[in-house]
């Protein structure tokens, strides 16, 4: 069975997306089983390394934080876009040492970086660790640093490491 189906979650997410968006009947049903089989065999031919989550009541810390800078940087960059800051903004880019090399570790911080607005994830060296960001509203790089080392990358390898 484990042949057929090597990844039971990836072929039953995309079963549910398949429905979610072709709606509910027989020939779906079949289209859709047959898609989410070759994904999960697909997805098995890529051969991703194995997670291990540590400490899973720290995500819910995580998403907290996550969410709660989202709505900030919403409010921080509506103001500069609507022109209600005065132009005294400048951006910049800011490099951050890592310590991360979990690779679910890092796209975790990937996105979590690119979702915030204002912010954008650019580039990351492995060799040294070190992350590339921009920042619309560069005030402080050291700021900066310490809230991606001190909320999400301590958080991140007490999740993952």
């Amino acid at each position: 069975m484990t042949q057929l189906v090597p990844f039971p979650l990836v072929s039953a997410g995309l079963l549910v997306l398949w429905l979610l968006l072709n709606g509910l009947s027989v020939g779906h049903i079949f289209l859709g089983g047959t898609v989410a089989l070759v994904g999960g065999l697909a997805f098995a031919v890529l051969e991703p390394p194995k997670m291990r989550l540590r400490r899973p009541l720290t995500v819910l810390r995580l998403a907290a934080f996550v969410f709660a800078d989202i709505v900030r940087s919403n409010f921080a960059v509506a103001r500069i876009i609507l022109g209600f800051q005065p132009r005294r903004w400048t951006s910049g880019f800011v490099d951050i040492p890592l310590q991360l090399r979990d690779p679910y570790a890092l796209a975790a911080l990937a996105c979590i970086i690119t979702s915030t607005p204002g912010t954008l994830w650019v580039d990351f060296d492995e060799a040294s660790g070190t992350l590339t960001i921009h920042v619309l509203d560069l005030v402080d790089e050291t700021e900066w640093v310490r809230t991606i080392k001190g909320r999400y990358e301590r958080l991140l390898l007490e999740i993952f490491a």
